[in-house]
């Protein structure tokens, strides 16, 4: 089975567990504190950085302000967490635009494998996703110091000689505020026998209680 069935099939199969669960979990509340989000006790200012986005434009800290921004990192060569996290994130979409939000809310999938991760192919990956979504691509000492401030890493534990090497990294979706600071993260469920990915329902509640807040 190639890689585009495979992220197919997963896509898929999420759209459909996305829309099972809208049916079983009630409608978010703005009262009361999230239940899911795990809310940093300080926010995080983020170091200056620049990246390149799918678009081979220019993003850095400003780029992340005036929005909200729900980000994930990962690779396109994946097998398994990132496209059914990114189905995930899809399949609410548009549910978060139309939360009582003055600011945007925006997707922003940072790539970690820049070797394999062209912006060419980072533009196809997350327009098969939605193409409003964003992906960003740099060099490695650039990526590192800006996954680690935003409370994530990774790593390349093998030879990328092996064109099908893997990347371990963090699974957690961390939120930066309309200030381009990041206020926590929504961590992955760990359950046996599932992939360990952030619950986007739970997402979905718990955005309108953060929003609120702010």
């Amino acid at each position: 089975m190639n890689q585009r069935i495979t992220v197919g099939l997963v896509a898929f199969l999420a759209l459909c567990a996305g829309i099972v669960g809208a049916l079983y979990i009630a409608p978010p509340s703005v009262e009361g504190e999230p239940d899911y989000f795990q809310t940093y006790p300080e926010p995080r200012a983020i170091s200056p950085f620049s990246l390149v986005s799918h678009k081979g434009e220019r993003f850095d800290t400003s780029s992340l302000k005036g929005q909200w921004s729900l980000v994930f990192v990962g690779y396109t060569f994946c097998p398994d967490i990132c496209p059914t996290t990114m189905a995930e994130l899809n399949n609410i979409y548009p549910e978060l635009q139309a939360l009582n939000s003055v600011e945007p809310i925006r997707i922003v999938f940072v790539s970690v494998d820049p070797k394999r991760d062209s912006v060419e192919r980072l533009a196809e990956y997350v327009s098969y996703f939605n193409e409003e979504f964003i992906a960003l691509t740099g060099e490695h000492k650039t990526l590192f110091p800006f996954v680690s401030n935003l409370g994530m890493m990774y790593a390349i534990a093998e030879s990328t000689d092996n064109p099908n090497y893997l990347v371990d990294h963090s699974a957690s979706v961390v939120l930066i505020d309309p200030e381009a600071r990041v206020i926590g993260r929504f961590k992955p469920k760990r359950e046996p026998g599932k992939l360990s990915i952030s619950d986007s329902q739970q997402i979905l509640a718990d955005m309108p209680v953060i929003i609120s807040k702010q």
